[in-house]
């Protein structure tokens, strides 16, 4: 038999969750005291909040039968309904679980050349190994990238980061020095370098917007001194091939110059500078703070930098 209803406006503030719970368990005891005990309710106090479920639902539910509680054909239709309705309801309040092995999607990072390569090596492998259907991109730079995490266009940042929005988040990665890297074979490798030598030499500088000073010459100016650029480029890793077939000296981050001459023909050599050190820290929007997926992808950053050697 077919039967058509006709829907109805319903009050949903009169509907209690509550006594969906207590049909629920009326399912599965056939008994309204044993219904109770199962909600911690007494008998009296379970055989209320029947009546208020009857009321709710316009239908009697259960009636007695020779072996305890019968469902009307009402209580039978409502079965499914009420426990995909209580399962939905779970799963809303319930934390939420993430698991890197069977995670898919994308995971957007905005980084520089120089902490994708320091920095997200270490990532690719764990997701390989961890989050295998997980796939990672890089943006394409946008200055500092912060307009980029505000704006929703990447999950995370990785950078140099000064003032940010009340609505972003930052962790510090590590901390690193500066260093310098001559091709082998260049005379200061033998001669040693000292201040004198090095403000004398010719220069590759590196700027994210290959305008401006660095670091190093905002350190070399506070001491009057400057030095012989030859070559301004965006980007570390364009310099250090440049350095590795000419005279030309380039000063750069530690982690980045040492993962740098496992490849190319370069030495590091001890900068005679003081420069601050880099802090590179990741950021990221609020909205991504407490899921579970960002979270596991920021946590795993945090342990690719652990395992870093200390820059000293």
């Amino acid at each position: 038999m077919k039967v058509i209803a006709n829907m109805r406006q319903v009050d949903l503030s009169a509907v209690d969750l509550n006594l969906l719970k207590l049909f629920e368990a009326l399912v599965r005891e056939r008994s309204v005291t044993q219904a109770g005990l199962r909600l911690g309710l007494s008998q009296p106090a379970a055989s209320r909040a029947l009546g208020r479920l009857r009321n709710m639902l316009g239908d009697r539910l259960v009636v007695r039968g020779k072996l305890g509680l019968e469902l009307t054909p009402r209580g039978e239709a409502l079965v499914g309904p009420v426990a995909r309705l209580l399962d939905d309801a779970r799963g809303l309040v319930a934390p939420a679980i993430f698991d890197p092995a069977s995670a898919t999607g994308r995971i957007t990072i905005a980084a520089h050349d120089h902490l994708s390569l320091v920095v997200l090596a270490g990532l690719v492998a764990r997701l390989e190994r961890q989050a295998p259907a997980l796939s990672l991109h890089i943006a394409q730079p946008a200055g500092d990238n912060v307009r980029l995490v505000e704006q929703g266009l990447v999950d995370l940042a990785l950078g140099i980061f000064a003032d940010l929005p009340g609505s972003l988040y930052r962790r510090g990665l590590y901390t690193d020095r500066y260093v310098c890297i001559a091709r082998a074979g260049h005379p200061c490798v033998a001669a040693g370098l000292g201040l004198e030598r090095y403000v004398s030499l010719r220069h590759v500088a590196v700027t994210i917007s290959g305008l401006g000073e660095s670091a190093v010459d905002t350190a070399l100016s506070a001491l009057g001194l400057t030095r012989r650029v030859a070559l301004r480029v965006p980007h570390f890793i364009a310099g250090a091939m440049l350095v590795a077939d000419s005279d030309m000296m380039l000063t750069l981050p530690s982690h980045l110059a040492r993962r740098l001459a496992d490849k190319l023909p370069i030495v590091l050599l001890d900068l005679p500078l003081q420069v601050a050190p880099l802090a590179p820290a990741m950021i990221w929007h609020e909205r991504f703070q407490g899921d579970p997926a960002h979270a596991w992808v920021r946590q795993q950053l945090v342990d690719v930098v652990a395992a870093f050697e200390p820059a000293g």
